[in-house]
């Protein structure tokens, strides 16, 4: 019997990259405090310490997708506006082009009549 394979692949989702921080920072924490050789005091000064800088972390971070999320949506609108001026302009054409067709058949009847 064949075995089948699944292959997961993961994309670089800056929520992931978030909660990834956050449950590595209490890891540390709970780690930090079970075998810590300091006293009670120490220890939750060094337990403020690393939360501080895991929320100044975090805080950075999610600075850093909002940017990417605001660049994202900047060129998506960009280029739907670049698409949505080139379909108007083919519009445009396209009707200048039947406007001559039906102005050509207009004159070539007008003549036709005036022949007869």
């Amino acid at each position: 019997m064949a075995t089948r394979i699944v292959k997961k692949t993961y994309n670089n989702n800056p929520l992931r990259v978030l909660i990834g921080l956050l449950i590595g920072g209490l890891v540390g924490a709970v780690t930090m405090l079970l075998f810590a050789p300091q006293s009670g005091q120490q220890t939750r000064d060094q337990i403020k310490d690393k939360t501080i800088e895991l929320r100044d972390e975090t805080t950075e971070n999610i600075k850093k997708a909002v940017k990417q999320v605001r660049s994202g949506t900047s060129r998506l609108t960009a280029e739907v506006q670049e698409r949505a001026e080139d379909l108007k302009q083919r519009g445009q054409d396209r009707l200048v082009e039947q406007l001559d067709r039906v102005s050509a058949a207009l004159d070539s009847g007008i003549t036709a009549v005036e022949a007869v």
